[in-house]
């Protein structure tokens, strides 16, 4: 865990300027609904809408001349992609992104924009993950996976030494869980710097892959459900290198269904005026499921994107309404 700290304490210099230091704002808002002092990581202002972008520019960044001049290979549901793809693109290095057919066609077109390479897959997602991992080792390419490395985990990471900086003794941080990359470098960054602050984990109902993995004690699989939170979406690879990690430092946990994801998405957009997506709306959710145990206290949610469809944003809102 101290080599994980070192790796994001370095990240937090060398990133800059290319990764924003996002704002963390007050919600007057949320803090009276919830009776916590609520602050917003403000990550769907990050550069490409999206805190990814932070892990992948970490891994161009340690990548060695002979990787840069192959190009890279990742997998991505859109997010992930997108942030690889500008990474790549500011540091001159070819990307390929593997997807799900399924993927949003918003994201891939977004991803084609900063000229990377797309191939979809016809398969659930943590299938094409494997199945971009072959390829990748098949045709040399180096390999930037979601979550599962400890260079982007360290990326991600930076948002924990921010969150340090610009609000010491938080008594809480929620964030929401996929592959479990993001949380498990704030929670590395944030036990070092800042111990007394609790990590809290937060899934969709319907997306529990990490969390039952969590419990298990090792990498199982759990059935995946539709919902409105796609960047959390999908299995967990086996070996996954956050599930050690995340069972070390999350220390609470909510699972949150979907009409609870569209209110806290919704909500937020009545407080806040802005559009977020379903895996900001899930760590929005979170706080409001277990306001009670942190009355007073002051809490940040890491609203960890923006990228939704217009009409499936709508869509949300009018079902809570």
């Amino acid at each position: 865990m101290n080599n994980l700290y070192q790796r994001i304490a370095d990240a937090h210099q060398a990133l800059r300027p290319q990764v924003a230091v996002t704002p963390l704002q007050h919600s007057p808002g949320l803090s009276a609904l919830t009776g916590c002092e609520v602050y917003l990581k403000c990550e769907h202002l990050q550069r490409t809408g999206s805190f990814k972008f932070r892990g992948a520019s970490n891994k161009m960044r340690l990548l060695d001349a002979a990787s840069r001049r192959l190009g890279v290979a990742t997998v991505s549901s859109g997010n992930h992609g997108l942030g690889v793809a500008l990474a790549g693109k500011l540091a001159g290095v070819p990307v390929t992104v593997y997807s799900s057919a399924a993927a949003s066609a918003m994201k891939l077109d977004a991803i084609r924009a900063h000229g990377a390479k797309v191939v979809a897959i016809d398969a659930p997602m943590l299938e094409v993950e494997l199945e971009a991992a072959r390829r990748a080792e098949r045709d040399g390419l180096p390999f930037v996976p979601p979550y599962n490395d400890i260079d982007v985990i360290a990326g991600q990471g930076t948002i924990g030494m921010e969150l340090a900086e610009q609000h010491p003794g938080l008594a809480a941080v929620f964030a929401s869980v996929g592959g479990g990359g993001m949380i498990s470098g704030i929670g590395a960054a944030l036990e070092a710097v800042s111990s007394e602050t609790e990590i809290v984990g937060c899934w969709p109902r319907g997306s529990q892959a990490l969390y039952r993995s969590m419990l298990a004690g090792e990498v199982v699989e759990w059935e995946e459900l539709d919902t409105i939170s796609d960047g959390t979406a999908g299995g967990v690879e086996p070996g996954a290198v956050t599930l050690p990690i995340a069972r070390r430092v999350i220390g609470r946990t909510a699972l949150v269904d979907e009409a609870e994801i569209k209110a806290a998405m919704r909500k937020v957009a009545e407080t806040e005026r802005w559009i977020v997506e379903g895996a900001a709306g899930v760590a929005a959710a979170g706080l409001i499921q277990l306001a009670e145990h942190y009355q007073g206290q002051p809490v940040a949610v890491v609203l960890c994107g923006r990228n939704i469809k217009l009409e499936t944003f709508l869509e949300a809102c009018h079902a809570a309404a």
